[in-house]
């Protein structure tokens, strides 16, 4: 009977030790074991531009950018494209992988995460990057007005693909975005939902830029490269990114 008792204990013992693992709480900016073991890794510390630069400079930006309560702030300029700091970018080129982070932006504040970009002397990140677009849809802002369907609101293909479900949460709350990007295929999500599905390089994707303002800049927009720099944009407004992390795929 003892015996069976100790069993019985030592059987508890173990899930409950295995059930802490899995669920398992780190703070800002840490990964769990079970994603270290998965194969995420941290693009930003929390603490230091480490594996970060400034997007056509060999260095991080001397302004613009800074490390605020854990977070990588772009700071509020007014400036719009122009920027303060200008774009920064994670020097390590991708090609499959599963993005993760959390965003938060002003009010009526306005910003962009690109993937896949190339950096090309003279030319702007957009040039050659999908963006998922970080937008206050409940301001003026005028992306709120312009487009087709609401494809510049927050989380979408910007100018190009709607979020679908459109669930911002709101200026100066934390809100999460995820980009997924396989051969070709690309998911948005946002705040734990997929909100967009597309295709590089299909008919369709050809058809869908032949149809919009990037042929205008970029006659070879719809040839987006299989591997490419992550961006964060300055656009002029305070955004703060936490979380950064990726996992590559295949």
């Amino acid at each position: 009977m003892k015996k069976s008792l100790l069993f019985l204990l030592s059987l508890a013992f173990v899930a409950f030790f295995v059930s802490c693992k899995l669920s398992e709480e780190v703070g800002p900016n840490e990964l769990t074991q079970a994603e270290i073991d998965d194969g995420w890794v941290l693009l930003f510390d929390g603490e230091t531009f480490d594996g970060w630069r400034g997007y056509g400079l060999d260095a991080f930006p001397d302004s613009g950018w800074v490390i605020e309560d854990g977070c990588l702030k772009c700071r509020h300029s007014g400036t719009g494209e122009a920027g303060a700091g200008g774009d920064i970018l994670y020097d390590k080129k991708f090609t499959n992988f599963h993005l993760k982070m959390e965003w938060m932006i002003e009010e009526g504040g306005n910003s962009g995460i690109f993937y896949l970009g190339q950096e090309l002397e003279g030319k702007k990140i957009w040039y050659t990057a999908p963006e998922f677009q970080i937008l206050d849809n409940f301001s003026d802002h005028i992306d709120t007005q312009l487009g087709k369907d609401g494809n510049r609101l927050a989380g979408t293909l910007y100018d190009l693909i709607p979020a679908d479900p459109q669930n911002f949460k709101g200026p100066m709350v934390w809100n999460s975005a995820e980009i997924i990007v396989y051969e070709g295929t690309v998911v948005h999500k946002m705040n734990g939902e997929t909100i967009l599905e597309y295709h590089l390089w299909t008919d369709e994707w050809k058809a869908m830029i032949e149809d919009s303002k990037f042929p205008d800049f970029n006659p070879d927009f719809a040839n987006v490269a299989k591997t490419g720099y992550l961006c964060l944009q300055d656009h002029g407004h305070a955004v703060w990114f936490r979380n950064i992390k990726l996992k590559e795929l295949g």
